[in-house]
């Protein structure tokens, strides 16, 4: 006998896999905030969280000591890393790092030029450093790569985006993790399109749960991340209703992560900016409720 469609959905939304990004605060206030932020959402038990990379000088030590503390916690963390103004020895040196902090898992990323900087260091593209991390350590870490369903902004065409995309796979990735987006069909499509070019890696979909929505389009201007007509006109239309916006932000991702699921996808990587409302409003919302504390 099949079992009810409704029973089904709640056993697939239980067995999601969930990660959550932080990025590494600086001054005492960030760092309290990101501490309680990151208490409140492990109580999720995610698979892993990341943290984002800070290029240069004092700026990666925040990395790093980011991601001790989430050791510290006692969760598997991992840190990005960026090939772009970095040499292959300090690139080399921060892995080191890594390994002896017993980190498992990279998240090799192409990165943004440091502010300040002309060259672009000994790597040009994130398939260069998944090399060299290959070369240098072998299978001893899990690497995630970036995927982009609506095209890497830069992208020359969809074929190409595509290729740099297998490129990276190709080279050694074990793993994917999308930009955000608010179109499961973009999603879809870009899975359908890499598993016919042969990738078997995970994609995981990168989720951005609308706290501010002000925000959220300065960070897609900035990254190419493609905001649909309708959310930007609805969005603008609560004005400075800034509980409207949460409610309506949390209804539209809560049923893009919906779409997701029923459409076998197992797991979610969460850009939670530090904070944990947003993101847990979401999580309630599909239905999944914090495992411990």
């Amino acid at each position: 006998m099949q079992a009810p469609a409704k029973t089904l959905a709640q056993g697939l939304v239980q067995s999601l896999a969930i990660s959550f990004e932080f990025f590494p605060p600086k001054t005492t206030e960030q760092q309290e905030l990101m501490q309680r932020s990151a208490q409140k959402l492990l109580a999720y038990q995610p698979e892993y969280v990341s943290v984002t990379f800070g290029a240069g000088g004092s700026t990666l030590d925040y990395t790093v000591e980011t991601i001790r503390k989430l050791r510290a916690l006692g969760q598997d963390a991992a840190p990005h890393l960026s090939c772009m103004g970095g040499t292959k020895a300090e690139i080399k040196a921060l892995l080191q790092q890594y390994d002896a902090m017993g980190v498992k898992r990279i998240v090799a990323l192409r990165g943004d030029m440091p502010s300040g900087m002309a060259a672009s260091g000994d790597f040009t593209y994130a398939i260069d450093l998944v090399r060299f991390i290959r070369a240098e350590y072998g299978p001893r870490f899990h690497v995630e790569v970036a995927a982009y369903p609506e095209f890497h902004p830069q992208a020359e065409s969809a074929a190409s985006d595509m290729q740099h995309f297998l490129n990276k796979v190709n080279a050694g990735a074990d793993g994917a993790i999308t930009q955000y987006f608010y179109s499961s069909d973009a999603y879809f499509r870009f899975i359908e399109e890499a598993q016919q070019k042969g990738v078997k890696i995970p994609i995981i979909p990168g989720i951005m749960p609308i706290a501010n929505f002000s925000q959220l389009k300065r960070f897609s201007d900035m990254c190419g991340a493609e905001l649909p007509r309708w959310l930007s006109k609805r969005m603008q239309g609560f004005g400075d209703d800034s509980e409207a916006v949460r409610a309506y932000g949390t209804d539209v991702v809560a049923k893009l992560c919906q779409q997701l699921i029923a459409g076998g996808v197992d797991a979610m990587h969460f850009y939670t900016l530090n904070r944990s409302k947003a993101t847990i409003d979401v999580l309630q919302a599909i239905g999944i409720q914090p495992k411990s504390g």
